[in-house]
């Protein structure tokens, strides 16, 4: 498998995975801050122009977050990345998805791209704002998901990848605090040893 990642972007959930699977795999950096996924040689790969996108062993390309943690938490039962009761993988979509289309799409793509919401510069503050609002808000949902809970299942599954990816942007990049039960969620991923090396990896350690 080979998966093309920018360094501290989304696809940190998916590389942190790879590492939980312990399977040999290669990484492909592509720094979206540079502009890398709009070459003509990643649009040929996936012409969606985004990570994360991971390419599989057969040569068959997968992209959405979503689809990826999924397909490697079904063909690699032995990390249990996903419990087999079908509620509980509803679930476990249920939060990646709210993450992923929500917090990040909604909340955080607003704080650092204001400019794909609206054109006028004047209004960016305002834009910005709405998206640490959202983003709150998604946070405040998920410490309450985490109530007594070490893990947003109970036990470590491919939905703390995505909370964990969000979590970093709101507390590394822009330096805020994390409501308690989150925080302790946040702190108890970066403890795992496969989110360790993933960080290493990255530079971001």
């Amino acid at each position: 498998m080979k998966l093309y990642y920018s360094p501290g972007a989304c696809s940190i959930g998916i590389h942190l995975l790879l590492e939980e699977i312990g399977k040999p795999y290669e990484t492909v950096l592509t720094n979206t801050r540079e502009g890398a996924q709009f070459r003509p040689e990643f649009v040929a790969i996936n012409p969606k122009s985004k990570v994360p996108t991971l390419v599989r062993d057969d040569g068959s390309v997968l992209t959405e977050y979503p689809a990826i943690a999924f397909w490697l938490a079904r063909t690699n039962p032995e990390a249990k990345l996903l419990p087999d009761d079908p509620e509980a993988q509803a679930r476990a979509l249920e939060f990646i998805d709210y993450c992923v289309a929500t917090m990040h799409m909604q909340g955080f793509s607003r704080i650092f791209r204001p400019a794909n919401f609206s054109p006028n510069e004047a209004d960016h503050p305002a834009v910005r704002a709405r998206g640490e609002e959202i983003f709150s808000r998604g946070l405040a949902l998920m410490d309450k998901a985490l109530e007594g809970r070490e893990y947003l299942l109970g036990r470590f599954s491919i939905a703390d990848s995505a909370l964990f990816y969000c979590c970093f942007w709101w507390a590394e990049r822009l330096g805020k605090p994390l409501p308690p039960n989150v925080a302790a969620h946040y702190a108890r991923m970066r403890a795992r040893p496969a989110v360790q090396r993933t960080l290493q990896a990255e530079g971001l350690g």
